[in-house]
């Protein structure tokens, strides 16, 4: 099976390497107004979330809720915890600011798009899927900085908490709110130019993935990660996609779900969205150095997870037709 890389793994890539080349452009002393054109963009991706969410698909969802409750427990309990057994061992501040890198990622909400794309290759529930990516991204909103909060203030130079919920409130639960509100006049223009909202998220990412970077290499923090702790992110990335995949995987089949259903919870409930992860990480660790570290193992669990899932997905789809051809 001849695998493609996905064009937006490589343009994150190359985000990177702009930064490390030139980071002063997306510092706060840049002529170019990154940290306004960023604010804007995610309220707008949040607005234009909250346009594409159905209230009465959301409702017709409810039914099936051992499928639902197994897939927001393996996102947003399961995860977060397995990374949390491992925070009595950090030692220094390096350690808790890795640790707090991957602890943000497993605190994250599932990815929409992709879960609803893998899930229809392999043959699965899609309407459930759907149900859970989207409900996934709205309890996110309030769950992920919930989780991550009490952490964050034990960096160097944590903020003032009132202004990040504040902040948080503004940018992206008010838009939320709004979208969902007008989804009833104005959702119909969401479905119809998603190809272009699509792409307009993937470029907000891109200049929050640079300015995030730059911040960190200008900063000079990368100067304390070595590449053995990038291998070592690498391979905790892989280890934890494969215990919640197989976890879910026993859980599932212990519940008696069908193929279909099990298929959305394993692909539902192992994934973590990009674009709620970025866009958090740019209110809740707005300012502090350690930004660009922070998306490091989002990014590598984003790539990781497009290359596993596509072959898993893969695999089952053929699966799927040689039955139905036997």
């Amino acid at each position: 099976m001849r695998l493609k890389i996905d064009p937006f793994v490589l343009a994150l890539a190359g985000s990177v390497v702009l930064a490390a080349l030139f980071p002063e452009a997306g510092t706060d002393e840049s002529p170019i107004p990154l940290g306004t054109i960023s604010s804007v963009g995610v309220s707008l991706i949040f607005f234009f979330y909250g346009l594409k969410l159905s209230p009465d698909k959301l409702k017709r969802g409810l039914s099936n809720w051992k499928l639902h409750l197994i897939v927001q427990l393996s996102t947003f309990v399961i995860f977060p915890v397995l990374v949390l057994l491992a925070y009595p061992f950090i030692r220094d501040e390096e350690q808790h600011t890795l640790w707090l890198a991957i602890f943000f990622l497993a605190a994250l909400p599932s990815t929409v798009s992709s879960s609803v794309v893998m899930v229809s290759m392999a043959k699965g529930n899609i309407p459930a899927a759907i149900f859970n990516a989207s409900l996934s991204g709205i309890l996110g909103i309030v769950l992920t900085p919930l989780w991550v909060s009490p952490f964050i203030e034990q960096t160097q130079g944590a903020q003032d908490f009132g202004h990040i919920y504040s902040q948080l409130a503004f940018e992206v639960i008010l838009p939320v709110l709004i979208g969902i509100l007008l989804q009833r006049y104005a959702g119909h223009f969401a479905e119809r130019y998603s190809r272009q909202l699509s792409l307009f998220d993937k470029t907000i990412i891109l200049i929050i993935v640079y300015r995030s970077f730059a911040t960190s290499f200008h900063s000079g923090i990368f100067e304390q990660i070595q590449w053995v702790d990038i291998g070592l992110l690498v391979i905790i990335s892989t280890v934890l996609f494969g215990v919640l995949y197989k976890g879910i995987g026993l859980i599932c089949t212990w519940l008696g779900f069908n193929r279909e259903d099990r298929i959305t919870a394993v692909f539902c409930g192992s994934k973590k969205s990009l674009v709620h992860g970025t866009v958090l990480s740019k209110v809740l660790f707005s300012g502090l150095g350690i930004s660009g570290i922070i998306l490091l193992p989002l990014m590598l669990y984003h790539a990781l997870q497009i290359f596993l899932v596509s072959i898993i997905a893969s695999k089952m789809a053929k699966e799927v037709a040689a039955e139905t051809e036997g």
